[in-house]
């Protein structure tokens, strides 16, 4: 859990730099490809946890 919440962190911070600075729209790109990622890796890591739990 916290490796999503700083790669969520991570992913925020740069999208607003990328955002705000002029000539910097690669780290708003850059943000969003991690963005996307995180929660990517947080549905699969989900998803196998899901799975595990024994039917009763």
């Amino acid at each position: 859990m916290v490796v999503f919440l700083l790669l969520a962190l991570v992913a925020v911070v740069l999208g607003i730099i990328g955002a705000a600075a002029d000539g910097l729209g690669y780290l708003l790109i850059i943000g969003i490809v991690v963005l996307v990622a995180d929660v990517a890796f947080a549905t699969v890591r989900l998803s196998r946890r899901a799975r595990r739990r024994p039917l009763r």
